[in-house]
């Protein structure tokens, strides 16, 4: 019984290192913000460093349901109204990639420009 303690107690202390490394990680990552507002991306252009892994917090303050989307930056997320949320994005090339609002395509436009 003392030895499967042990080996549990061992495995909590190992997992909470592991946590510990993973949020500090994550604390790290320079992040960016993108608002939605009225069926808009603001800011339209959000310049990110290219090479670098980065965080992209998403707030929709609606009025209604809102998604991020883009086929060339491979990422997709609906906010419904109120909802904030994330997205990860591994290092891009420098280029400029465009995403959308599925809901309102005519004027959720916009673009990332990795320099």
């Amino acid at each position: 019984m003392r030895a499967l303690a042990s080996r549990l107690s061992t495995g909590l202390l190992v997992l909470a290192a592991l946590l510990a490394a993973v949020s500090s990680f994550a604390v790290d990552l320079p992040t960016f913000n993108l608002l939605i507002r009225a069926g808009r991306f603001i800011p339209e252009t959000i310049e990110v460093p290219a090479n670098t892994k980065f965080r992209l917090l998403i707030k929709n303050e609606g009025p209604g349901a809102e998604e991020f989307e883009s086929a060339d930056l491979h990422k997709e997320k609906v906010l419904a109204a109120g909802a904030s949320s994330f997205l990860i994005f591994q290092p891009l090339k420098p280029g400029t990639y465009t995403f959308f609002g599925e809901f309102n395509p005519k004027t959720a436009q916009g673009r990332m420009i990795a320099k």
